[in-house]
């Protein structure tokens, strides 16, 4: 199917019904492959996974095409850019073709759907025949464009069609009268024809935003036409994806959409982006489109095919409701640029907290941090340094008590934050988080009692015990790191033999005097992985994560946070890690604890290198 070719099902007597034109020199342009005039189609195998310069064009059905001709030539065809799907519908009866929604959903397989041949005796009364389906189903996407993955499953389904009259009532028309909903795609098609895009909506109350991954056509979108930057604006407008829209805000009216009619979306010799939108703008205030203009441009930042570097939103008249650039959108970013190198930290062989120098082509000799973690006065075993660099976190090498000192100037020793009471030290405390509001977050691992803590007031305040509701009947929190936007968390999850990587949506509320704060709806981030041992949050909407798939060797690679995988997956391999540690931005390096090999760093381009003999509990601030 398109990238992920069916030729291995030519002994099924299955017909190639796509034409797939890869790139000349890159580019996707007329005159660079042509149309055979004479001759069988051939099937053409990408050559990469998902790789968007691989086109698939839909082949309408022949004259008498058999039913097996017809079943592949649609399930082919799904796979093409074709506007409207208006070819994959000629393969569908009348009636089929108006009820099928290929945009209200997608089905997502390991590979492209198997198609098992049917039992030819099997319809003695001619009335039809069906076409088992069949696959490993990894992923749904849903019509708000949000992938949920699953963990691998079976997938069963079934095409059935009819005999019907043909277009000049003289003769019958093999046709599909009943098929799954929705797109079935293979993964390879899936990447090939979509990309992730962050959209950008305000964490509740809050003043920052927060990233919401979904998946947009690469190219021109076959039902609306929209090219992708007029999809993913459209995407922003329709809203949070289900799972997020309880923590966060959208600054758009409600009802706000684009001017009726638009579909390209261009920016001007400036890289302006003018976004024309609905009366339903018109009433938005000053601030408040501001606002808006900010979810545009950090929406807009993604997309690697535009350059935008303002935006003016415009209403229902044409007129100008306001303009924003990058650098005012910047004070909205939950972590801001200060123009300083990101600096990890690590504890050392003798629990003193250090900070590394990384940014050159050589490592710096770590630096001791001021103050009793720095001192070795109170030996760490796991540390987290706040997102301002003037606090840390620590919890002692029993693992009994968590600690917060300053880093910036010294110091005695505080009194503990929080204590556990669990017997064995792997039971005690995880190692601490900070989120954006200056937030300490913990997980006690006691199996008599496991919990999640959150200590307020820069890790000064009372420990407000989370409501976990799925936590308990076995289940408990190894690890975990809060999202820099302080609404998600990543936890490392025990549950009998398996461990797992859950994200979790973090929800406040104020009942009284003591705030109210929930980690809910759970969904699993590598459900391809069958154990994980680490995690770090690498950007707005992006992890790497340490773990091993069924019956393979560990490895460290980057994903997405709803489950999906990023493009640029798989890191180089490296042996026996047990933390890992990534910065917000590509301009610092990714550090692991290696075991044996002590720190480690691996910067964009090169492979791993020692940075520290000895060490573990490698962090960036957050």
């Amino acid at each position: 199917m398109g990238a992920d070719s069916r030729a291995e099902h030519a002994g099924r007597g299955r017909s190639t019904r796509a034409v797939v034109l890869a790139a000349c020199g890159g580019l996707l342009v007329t005159g660079c492959a042509t149309m055979p005039d004479s001759g069988d189609l051939q099937a053409v195998k990408g050559s990469n996974t998902g790789d968007s310069q691989v086109r698939v064009y839909a082949v309408a059905p022949r004259e008498n095409a058999d039913p097996d001709e017809i079943v592949d030539g649609f399930l082919e065809a799904m796979t093409s850019d074709d506007p409207g799907f208006a070819t994959a519908r000629k393969y569908l009866t009348k009636k089929a073709a108006q009820s099928w929604r290929p945009e209200q959903s997608i089905t997502v397989l390991t590979t492209a759907p198997d198609r098992e041949p049917t039992d030819r005796n099997a319809d003695p009364d001619n009335q039809g025949r069906a076409f088992p389906l069949s696959g490993r189903k990894i992923a749904t996407v849903d019509a708000r464009h949000a992938y949920q993955p699953v963990s691998p499953a079976d997938y069963l389904q079934s095409i059935h069609v009819v005999q019907q009259l043909s277009a000049n009532g003289k003769g019958k028309e093999w046709r599909i009268d009943s098929l799954p909903p929705g797109l079935v795609l293979g993964e390879a098609d899936f990447l090939r024809n979509y990309r992730s895009v962050n959209k950008y909506y305000f964490a509740s109350g809050e003043d920052w935003v927060v990233a919401d991954p979904v998946y947009i056509r690469q190219r021109q979108d076959p039902v609306t036409r929209m090219d992708p930057v007029t999809q993913t604006v459209k995407a922003l407008l329709e809203g949070p994806t289900n799972w997020l829209k309880p923590a966060v805000d959208s600054q758009f009216p409600s009802g706000t959409e684009l001017k009726s009619g638009v579909t390209t979306l261009t920016t001007d010799d400036q890289s302006t982006l003018r976004v024309p939108l609905n009366r339903k703008a018109d009433r938005a205030g000053v601030e408040a489109c501001r606002r808006m203009a900010a979810q545009l441009l950090f929406t807009l930042g993604d997309l690697t095919s535009v350059r935008v570097e303002q935006v003016e939103l415009l209403g229902s008249g044409g007129q100008s409701l306001c303009r924003l650039g990058k650098g005012q959108a910047a004070e909205f970013a939950a972590v801001r640029d200060t123009g300083r190198e990101e600096h990890p930290y690590f504890v050392d062989e003798h629990g003193k907290l250090m900070m590394l120098l990384v940014g050159g082509k050589e490592a710096d000799a770590p630096i001791e941090v001021p103050g009793p973690f720095g001192k070795g006065t109170v030996p760490l075993g796991s540390a987290a340094v706040d997102r301002s660099e003037t606090r840390a976190a620590g919890v002692g090498e029993a693992g009994r008590q968590l600690l917060v000192s300053s880093i910036t100037t010294e110091q005695d020793p505080l009194p503990p934050v929080l204590t556990s009471k669990a017997a064995r030290p792997a039971d005690r405390l995880s190692a601490p988080s900070w989120d954006v509001r200056g937030n300490l977050w913990v997980a006690d691992r006691d199996p008599a009692a496991p919990r999640l803590w959150m200590v307020p007031d820069d890790g000064t305040g009372h420990p407000v015990r989370v409501r976990t509701p799925w936590l308990g009947d076995g289940a408990r929190i190894e690890s975990l790191r809060v999202s820099a936007d302080g609404v998600r968390i990543a936890m490392v999850i025990t549950r009998g033999e398996r461990t797992t990587l859950q994200i979790g949506r973090i929800q406040r509320q104020t009942t009284g005097e003591e705030p109210v704060v929930s980690v809910l709806d759970l969904q699993p981030a590598a459900p391809r992985m069958e154990s994980v041992t680490a995690v770090s949050w690498a950007g707005p909407s992006r992890l790497v994560v340490v773990g091993k798939e069924a019956g393979g060797v560990q490895q460290i690679r980057y994903l997405q946070t709803d489950g999906s995988t990023s493009t640029t997956s798989v890191l180089p391999g490296l042996n026996g890690v047990t933390s890992v540690a990534a910065p917000h931005t590509d301009k610092a390096p990714v550090v692991a604890d290696s075991g044996d090999d002590g720190i480690v760093r691996l910067a964009p381009g090169t492979n791993w290198q020692p940075v520290a003999k000895k060490g573990f509990s490698p962090v960036y601030p957050g």
